[in-house]
C-alpha cells in the first residue's frame, strides 16, 4: 500500500521498461497474477492503453534512479508474463541521492518494504530479488488476497496488509491443504478470519458465534 509523503508535489509520470523495476519484496502470490493476467486479456488490444494509464505504478526512486516498486507488484509481474515491455510509473518519493545501504533502511522503516520469503521469515536484503520476474510464489498471499475477496476482512490502507493475514493464516493452515485444495484453504480461513485471534489485523471484521 501507498503511504501518504509529507511535502509531496504532483507526481511524475514516466513510462518504464518493466524488467528494470526493482521489487523491494521478496514474494508475490502467483495465483493473485494469474488471475491478473486473465483481467488484462479481456483489456489489451484497443482497451489496453486505457487501462495501463489507470493502472499506474508507484515507485520510490533509489541510487542510480532505479526505480523501487511500493505497490501493485502482481500487476507489474501479470504484465510481465502476458509479455508487456513498459509501463507507466509515478514517482511518490526521490531518494536517489542515498547511499545503498540508507536507502534500504528508509525504505525498511517508511513500510515501503517487505523482506519476508515464502515461509514468512525475514531475510537480509541481500535475498530481495533485483527483477519483478524474479519473486518467488507465496500460496499464503494469494491465499489472503482470496480471503479479503470473500469478505473475510476489509481492505485497508496499512503496508503489506495482505502479507500481515497471510502470517497468520501461514500459522493455522498447512502449506500442503492450501497447494492441494485451495477452495478448502479458503473455508478454513474464513473461520480463522472471524476469531478474536485475528483481531489484530487490519481490516478485522469483528468475531461471529455460531
Amino acid at each position: 500500500m501507498i503511504m501518504q509523503i509529507s511535502g509531496t508535489r504532483e507526481p511524475i509520470v514516466t513510462p518504464v521498461a518493466i524488467k528494470d523495476l526493482r521489487p523491494p519484496q521478496i514474494t508475490v502470490g502467483m495465483r493473485e497474477v494469474d488471475e491478473k493476467r486473465r483481467k488484462w486479456r479481456q483489456q489489451k488490444g484497443e482497451k489496453g492503453g486505457k487501462f495501463l494509464g489507470e493502472h499506474m505504478i508507484p515507485v520510490v526512486l533509489g541510487p542510480n534512479r532505479r526505480n523501487y516498486v511500493i505497490d501493485h507488484h502482481h500487476l507489474a509481474r501479470a504484465l510481465h508474463e502476458e509479455g508487456v515491455k513498459h509501463i507507466l510509473v509515478t514517482v511518490v518519493s526521490d531518494l536517489s541521492s542515498l547511499e545503498k545501504d540508507a536507502f534500504m533502511v528508509v525504505l525498511d522503516n517508511r513500510g515501503w518494504m517487505h523482506p519476508f520469503d515464502s515461509e514468512g521469515k525475514r531475510r537480509d536484503y541481500a535475498a530481495i530479488p533485483k527483477a519483478i520476474k524474479d519473486l518467488d510464489d507465496d500460496p499464503f498471499r494469494s491465499l489472503a488476497g482470496e480471503l479479503r475477496r470473500a469478505g473475510g476482512y476489509a481492505k485497508d490502507t496499512t503496508p503489506f496488509s495482505e502479507f500481515l493475514w497471510a502470517d497468520f493464516l501461514r500459522r493455522r493452515i498447512g502449506r500442503k491443504t492450501v497447494e492441494a485444495d485451495f477452495d478448502a484453504a479458503l473455508n478454513r480461513a474464513l473461520k480463522e478470519a472471524k476469531g478474536d485471534a485475528a483481531g489484530y489485523l487490519p481490516g478485522w471484521c469483528g468475531s461471529v458465534t455460531d
